[in-house]
């Protein structure tokens, strides 16, 4: 039995063009995301982690519970473009945002937006842009995680934990990751294309297609 992942037939709807058809607008729309991302980054970083570091002293690795928080644009990115490089697109220019108007971490951030966006990437071309369901935006938010820690995180930040402590900051990454860039990045997704804001892009022609199937499956008189 193949247990393989089939990426021969698309699953939901694909980047018009095909996935390296880049369009002005999903430069545009990418870009604008960005920058609103990383003000939200920027407001969180000053604001809110301090107090995520003084309520997580006991056990300091529940704090990278807050870790999906800068994965959501990456995973959000993709979902939303649907082609190559849009995570790490929308990423560095959420990192590029957070260091200008600055931060404890300094432009140490863009080496975190590589690593995050990474994962993502990877998650999505294991599929080769052609599958975009729940189970791929959690597998990116997780995937963008490990990358995060495993690859930087664990030798900087968090280095001198032993090595239980690093696989629960791992745990903790992984867990915010799922559910915090994976499901809420997709609940995001249904909610805008619901609006209308994103009929010219793949998730919001599925919402139309399907609405349009609903439609069809209704008796008429």
């Amino acid at each position: 039995m193949n247990h393989h992942p089939d990426t021969t037939r698309p699953t939901g709807v694909l980047a018009r063009g095909g996935p390296f058809a880049w369009r002005a607008i999903d430069l545009v729309t990418l870009a604008v995301l960005g920058v609103a991302f990383g003000v939200v980054f920027w407001g969180f970083s000053t604001f809110i982690y301090p107090l995520v570091e003084v309520f997580t002293q006991l056990f300091p690795p529940a704090g990278e519970l807050m870790l999906g928080v800068w994965l959501l644009p990456a995973v959000l990115g993709a979902l939303v473009v649907r082609r190559p490089g849009a995570a790490l697109f929308i990423e560095l220019v959420a990192a590029s945002i957070e260091a200008i108007l600055g931060n404890k971490w300094g432009g140490a951030v863009l080496i975190s937006a590589v690593l995050q966006a990474g994962g993502v990437e990877f998650a999505v071309a294991l599929y080769r842009w052609r599958r975009w369901k729940l189970d791929v935006a959690v597998l990116a938010g997780a995937l963008a995680a490990v990358s995060e820690i495993v690859l930087y995180e664990w030798w900087t930040y968090v280095a001198e934990y032993s090595p239980l402590y690093k696989a629960a900051y791992l745990g903790c990454g992984v867990i915010s990751g799922v559910v915090v860039a994976g499901i809420l990045s997709w609940k995001a997704i249904q909610l805008l294309a619901a609006t209308g804001v994103l009929h010219a892009f793949p998730a919001g022609e599925e919402l139309l297609a399907a609405e349009a199937t609903v439609e069809d499956d209704i008796p008429h008189p």
